[in-house]
């Protein structure tokens, strides 16, 4: 009751942003578990498989964009309309090049002429993502409700089908064209809320000025998210391609309990990064301290949570799942502790937005993208999905970690990291400290 306007304001966007991203993942592990047990590891495989191809052309329909496009539009609030029209032409040039990218991988590299169609079709998604522009303005003018409302609803309805499908014992195809619809949902509901709320979006207007800054500025980024992006989901493709598309859907299906998992240290963060930017413009002895509690903490309760979750990984997959996918037990028990090793990386990325060290982050990403093609390639004909498990963890490591090592400006944060690594668990006896950083 005694916070400013502007401080509510912040506190009820980040709500609605909890809020959502719990119904998200809720909805998706719920209705991923219903889907999987009716597929059955091979077809549910193929789904994600095709699924992971589409997503990592996507990369290029967003260019970098979305950081940018906050940014600028918080800055000039009065260009809203220009910056606006200008990154969706941007992005829906993009994603036609990307669409034809898709088509050409599926005519070149797919022997089955299904697969090559069911990758053309999810392929659509890509130019609905382009709506995400609208997206992008409810970030900036900082109302999240607007957005988190069409993706609880895109959410819900969502479920409703793949239920509805599920229960009409449809195919394969059905269940492509389901997830892909998912994203025509989330399109129609920003164009609703931004009618409401702002106006026609034939307001929007081309400009050769913002054309020039968006993509001056988003081409780094674009870089960084791409090479992100290639070793977070290269994984699937390569396992689709070196062993067996029924082994994708084994490692998919304990991926989505490890997305659950990787939420605590993202919620983390969010909460605690404007504080800590505070913190750092005021006193630089106190950042400092409560920066390594905060990394302390994230490790060693997503270090636990991955530990628990990787000793009941047995139950989790044979209740929930059935006796079919139970090859992905032994995927779980590994995968449990990426939660710890995105935490670690993840900490770290936090305070280099802080502390303005982002630029050279790319290097960063370039490492685990490479530690993560490379030993996949090495490991996964010989060991299949178990060393896939493996290479996710150390390749967060590699690029979160051990690249800190390498970049001069990071080397403070590797001995940050290694503190928390090796003390950082005495931290949990004082989580009043994180509690008293989150309030001030």
């Amino acid at each position: 009751m005694k916070l400013s306007d502007n401080r509510k304001n912040i506190l009820q966007n980040l709500g609605w942003s909890v809020v959502g991203k719990l119904t998200t993942l809720g909805g998706s592990l719920l209705v991923g578990l219903i889907v999987a047990r009716y597929l059955g590891p091979e077809r549910y495989g193929l789904m994600n498989y095709v699924i992971s191809i589409v997503f990592l052309f996507q990369t290029l329909s967003v260019f970098g964009l979305d950081q940018i496009e906050v940014r600028e539009e918080a800055r000039h609030p009065q260009e809203c309309p220009k910056i606006i029209g200008t990154a969706f032409a941007i992005r829906l040039v993009l994603a036609l090049i990307a669409m034809t990218l898709v088509a050409g991988w599926a005519w070149a590299f797919e022997e089955d002429a299904y697969v090559s169609a069911m990758i053309c079709l999810y392929a659509l998604t890509i130019l609905c993502s382009t709506l995400n522009v609208i997206r992008n303005y409810f970030m900036a003018i900082v109302q999240n409700k607007y957005v988190v409302k069409s993706e609880i609803a895109r959410t819900l309805l969502g479920m409703s089908l793949k239920i509805c499908l599920y229960f009409a014992h449809a195919s394969l195809t059905w269940f492509i064209a389901a997830c892909a619809f998912d994203f025509v949902l989330l399109a129609t509901g920003y164009v609703m809320a931004y009618r409401r709320r702002v106006g026609p979006i034939s307001s929007w207007s081309y400009d050769a000025k913002w054309r020039r800054l968006l993509l001056r500025e988003s081409l780094p980024l674009m870089l960084t998210t791409a090479a992100v992006i290639v070793y977070q989901r290269i994984d699937q493709v390569m396992i689709g391609r070196m062993v067996s598309k029924e082994s994708v859907g084994y490692f998919s299906t304990a991926s989505r309990f490890v997305e659950v998992l990787v939420y605590i240290p993202m919620m983390l963060a969010q909460t605690i990064s404007p504080v800590l930017t505070r913190i750092r413009t005021t006193n630089r002895a106190v950042y400092a301290e409560r920066a390594q509690t905060f990394m302390n903490i994230s490790l060693w309760l997503s270090l636990g949570a991955g530990a628990v979750t990787s000793m009941l990984s047995y139950w989790i997959i044979s209740i929930l799942l059935g006796p079919a996918y139970l090859p992905a037990v032994a995927v779980l028990q590994i995968m449990a502790f990426k939660a710890a090793s995105v935490a670690l990386s993840n900490t770290a990325g936090t305070m280099l937005v802080v502390e303005g060290l982002q630029r050279w982050a790319i290097f960063r990403d370039l490492l685990g993208c490479a530690v993560c093609v490379g030993l996949n390639y090495l490991l996964l004909p010989r060991y299949g999905i178990v060393a896939a498990a493996c290479v996710a963890i150390i390749s967060n490591v590699a690029a979160g970690w051990l690249a800190n090592l390498l970049i001069p400006p990071y080397r403070h944060l590797f001995r940050m990291q290694t503190r928390a690594l090796l003390f950082g668990w005495k931290s949990l006896f004082r989580l009043s400290e994180l509690k008293g950083t989150a309030q001030e």
